[in-house]
């Protein structure tokens, strides 16, 4: 049986509320242009498994052996993918996290081209403002929020048009020490 599956880190609750409030002037000025992630769902992509038929307990053993040891990290800065997708980047014990990331894809060649993020919004198929996305990403490139340390990496799956307003669901499916 194929599942969608992805490793990831998940923000304290600290870090979420920061950044919960650090968007709301923008969530409030741009709801109509944006589609904005729920922050229940907010996570640290390490690796993106897809539609794979690997046995999940296998996977958690694969995140465990790559392990580096708790993590001291947080949200900063910002960017946009395709100026389609607001992230928030990830700052703090950045060269361990990378080391992390490249440990826990089953892909070595997946790994060159990840990037630590966490998505807060997509643009609307229909962005009325081509220069929007730029805009709030410029304003967030100063965003820092609070530190917080990753001691578990999870290991998710996710249901794609399952969540609230048609976003993906994610289940964990469990979870290791770092």
């Amino acid at each position: 049986m194929s599942r969608r599956l992805f490793a990831a880190l998940t923000p304290s609750e600290p870090a979420r509320e920061h950044l919960i409030t650090a968007l709301r002037p923008i969530r409030e000025r741009d709801c109509n242009q944006l589609r904005f992630t729920e922050p229940d769902n907010w996570h640290i992509t390490c690796a993106f498994y897809g539609e794979t038929a690997e046995d999940p307990e296998w996977l958690l053993g694969h995140l465990a052996a790559a392990s580096t040891g708790p993590l001291e990290l947080c949200l900063s800065g910002a960017g946009s993918f395709s100026s389609r997708t607001l992230w928030i980047g990830v700052g703090g014990m950045r060269d361990r996290l990378r080391t992390l990331m490249s440990g826990c894809v089953l892909d070595p060649e997946e790994a060159a081209r990840q990037r630590a993020h966490l998505t807060v919004a997509r643009a609307h198929p229909r962005l009325s403002d081509p220069w929007l996305l730029g805009d709030i990403t410029h304003a967030l490139s100063v965003y820092r929020g609070p530190s917080w340390q990753a001691t578990t990496i999870g290991l998710y799956e996710s249901f794609l048009g399952q969540g609230r307003s048609g976003q993906p669901r994610y289940e964990l499916l469990g979870t290791t020490e770092l």
